[in-house]
């Protein structure tokens, strides 16, 4: 009968030990856990004249997130794709997609692989965030186990988070990205937070 007592003390202990961050990992700005913020960062793989994230609001002036230098007398009147990435909904002003003009003709970029091409190599700490995205990853900059980061010439690791269910559970995850190739892995580190006041619909 005394197993259980010492069992039930042991486990905090054991799943605190395991939610440690390396010291070495800083904790990721407040800031970039907003989308619309990331993309500034973004420095394209390949040259591009100009390039835009929109979302898929009817109004055009509304719809645009982010555009980079465009000269003065081009002009883009392309419909809207029928998708885009980070889909929150169905409807207008659910997705995101990017337009982007090479060579003078217009190229989009409309789903979660094609961000990651148009990202190419992981230049910065926004990148990176934005590829974990791709994944299905967010950043919560709450709680260091969901929202740190170390920057190495040839990676960029994260502690990122992922959400589900009603009671809301957040799980810390492990994540290394190869800033050359954007190729990414991995490791669940188990529930670091569980809120019980979530709303069902």
């Amino acid at each position: 009968m005394k197993i259980i007592p010492i069992i039930s003390f042991l486990i905090p202990g054991l799943l605190l030990s395991q939610n440690t961050i390396p010291t070495d990992f800083k904790k990721i700005p407040d800031i970039l856990d907003t989308t619309e913020y990331l993309y500034p960062f973004i420095v394209p793989d390949k040259e591009y004249g100009y390039w835009r994230v929109l979302t898929n609001d009817p109004d055009p002036e509304k719809a645009v997130i982010y555009e980079s230098q465009m000269p003065d007398f081009m002009t883009i009147n392309e419909p809207v794709p029928e998708r885009g990435f980070f889909q929150k909904c169905i409807g207008e002003k659910c997705f995101s997609y990017i337009l982007a003009c090479k060579n003078d003709r217009s190229v989009y970029f409309s789903n979660e692989k094609q961000l990651r091409d148009f990202i190419g190599t992981v230049d910065n700490l926004p990148e990176a965030i934005l590829l974990a995205k791709t994944y299905g990853f967010t950043v919560d900059t709450s709680n260091k186990l969901g929202g740190s980061y170390k920057i190495e010439d040839r990676h960029i690791s994260l502690y990122a988070s992922k959400f589900k269910g009603c009671p809301e559970i957040k799980e810390s995850y492990f994540i290394k990205i190869n800033r050359k190739t954007g190729k990414l892995e991995a490791k669940n580190n188990g529930v670091y937070a569980k809120d019980e006041n979530c709303i069902s619909l």
